[in-house]
C-alpha cells in the first residue's frame, strides 16, 4: 500500500521571528512500512515553542531541523499498516513524527494510547510532554503544601498544568499571563490564588511583591526575561527555581543581557535548575498513572487552542511567540 503524504518542511532558517516564507507544504509518497515500521494517519499535531531552537543550524539537546526536509513533533494518529507485532490498524498511537497527515514511524518510538482515558489530542497535552515537563519541574524544586509558586507563561501548556499541579499540591499558586481572558482562566478554572497580566502590570517585580506580599518560594520559569528578574528579587531565602523555558528571548538573534540582579541567588541561597524533559523518561509511566487519575477526577483542565488543516501548521506555530493559545495550541489534521 502506498499513500501520498502531505508535509510541512522547513524552507529556510528564520533570522528573528519565523514568517510563513520559512516553511513549504510538499506533497510525496510513501512507500509501504519496512519492518519495524507502523504506517500512521496522524489525527493531531502539536507545535511547541522549542521548536524555533531547531530553527538554527547549530548543535543542541535535538538535532536541528534540515533544510529541505519535513519538520517533526508530537502527533496522535491511527495505524493503517503495521509490520510490528503488538500493533494493528486501528490501533491508536503517539509518536514523534508530526507535521505531516501520514507518517512512516517507527515502532520503538511510538506508544500505544486509550481513547477511554482521555481524548487522543490530551496526549499531546496533560498526559504528553507539557504535563510531563509541569510534573517533573514541580518535582526538582520540591513544590510542597504550603508553599507559595510562581508561574509564567501560566496559560501556556505546560503553564497551566503547572498550576494546576502545585494546588493539588497544597501550594499558594501566583501565576501571569499576558490577556484578561487568560487571566479569568486561571483564576476561575485553574483555581490559582493570585494573577499578573505581564502586559498590563508596569513594574513586573513591584506587581509580584503586591500579589505576593510574603515572596515565592518556588519559581517556575516558561519565560525568562523580565520575569526572571522579579522572581529574584521576590523569592524568599533558599526558593528553588524550575527554569523550564524562555520564550521571551528564542527569537533573539544576539544573546540578551543576563539576570540584571543574579547576585540575589547568592544573598539569598537560590536554587535555579535548569531541566531537559527527556532526562526523566523513567518516569513517564508513574506520571501518566497519576495524570490520568486527576483528569479522572476533574481535577485538572485543560484548554486547547485548534487550528483546523495541515497547512495551518505554520500559523499555528507563529501564533505561540504572539500569545494566541489558551492552554495547549493543536494542529486538526483529520
Amino acid at each position: 500500500m502506498t499513500v501520498t503524504a502531505r508535509e510541512i518542511h522547513l524552507k529556510s532558517r528564520p533570522e528573528g521571528l519565523p514568517t510563513q516564507d520559512n516553511f513549504e507544504l510538499v506533497e510525496r509518497r510513501l512507500e509501504e512500512p519496512r519492518e519495524g515500521q507502523l504506517l500512521v494517519r496522524n489525527l493531531w499535531m502539536s507545535v511547541d515553542p522549542y521548536m524555533r531552537g531547531r530553527m538554527r543550524d547549530r548543535k543542541s539537546y535535538i538535532p536541528p531541523f534540515q533544510i529541505g526536509q519535513p519538520l517533526d513533533g508530537n502527533a496522535v494518529g491511527i495505524v493503517e499498516a503495521s509490520t510490528v507485532p503488538g500493533f494493528a490498524p486501528g490501533d491508536r498511537v503517539s509518536h514523534f513524527t508530526g507535521w505531516r497527515d501520514y507518517a512512516l514511524v517507527d515502532a520503538k518510538g511510538a506508544t500505544r494510547i486509550d481513547e477511554k482515558v482521555a481524548p487522543l489530542q490530551a496526549f499531546l497535552g496533560p498526559l504528553g510532554v507539557p504535563g510531563f515537563t509541569a510534573y517533573i519541574g514541580l518535582e526538582l524544586a520540591k513544590a510542597q503544601a504550603g508553599n507559595t509558586v510562581f508561574v509564567s507563561g501560566a496559560a501556556g501548556a505546560v503553564g497551566v498544568i503547572a498550576c494546576q499541579i502545585a494546588r493539588i499540591k497544597g501550594c499558594k499558586v501566583i501565576a501571569s499571563a499576558g490577556s484578561d481572558e487568560k487571566i479569568a482562566w486561571l483564576r476561575d478554572k485553574a483555581g490559582v490564588d493570585g494573577t499578573i497580566n505581564y502586559r498590563t502590570a508596569g513594574n513586573f517585580e513591584e506587581a509580584l511583591a503586591k500579589v505576593s506580599p510574603n515572596g515565592i518560594d518556588v519559581y517556575f520559569d516558561n519565560v525568562g526575561g523580565a520575569q526572571l528578574d522579579a522572581a529574584l528579587g521576590v523569592a524568599n531565602d533558599f526558593a528553588r527555581f524550575a527554569l523550564c523555558g524562555m520564550i521571551e528571548q528564542y527569537n533573539d538573534e544576539a544573546p540578551p543581557p543576563g539576570p540584571r540582579n543574579m547576585f540575589q541567588a547568592v544573598l539569598k541561597r537560590l536554587t535555579l535548575q535548569g531541566f531537559l524533559v527527556t532526562d526523566y523518561l523513567k518516569r513517564m509511566p508513574e506520571f501518566t498513572r497519576e495524570m490520568a487519575q486527576w483528569i479522572a477526577d476533574g481535577k485538572i483542565q485543560s484548554p486547547e487552542t485548534v487550528v483546523k488543516g495541515l497547512e495551518l501548521a505554520p500559523k499555528a506555530f507563529l501564533g505561540l511567540f504572539s500569545g494566541d493559545n489558551l492552554g495547549k495550541m493543536l494542529v486538526d489534521l483529520r
